[in-house]
């Protein structure tokens, strides 16, 4: 495996792990902020489903580079 690929094997798992940790987060925050602002919730729970969008591309990706691991 070429050292790009074992580097972004190793990014990508990092990504993954630390935006689904800053999802909670925010969920956590957002429920929070209700008390305060709906509006604060509102914006903080859009930002933890965003989070959780750019994940799930970031698991797709690493999904890809699994599938091509043989291929150069």
């Amino acid at each position: 495996m070429s050292d790009i690929r074992e580097r972004l094997q190793i990014l990508l798992d990092y990504w993954i792990k630390h935006n689904q940790e800053h999802e909670q987060e925010f969920r956590e925050w957002a429920d929070r902020a209700a008390s305060l602002s709906g509006g604060v919730g509102q914006q903080l729970q859009e930002a933890a489903a965003r989070m959780a969008d750019a994940t799930d591309w970031l698991e797709k990706a690493r999904q890809d580079l699994r599938e091509n691991m043989g291929r150069s």
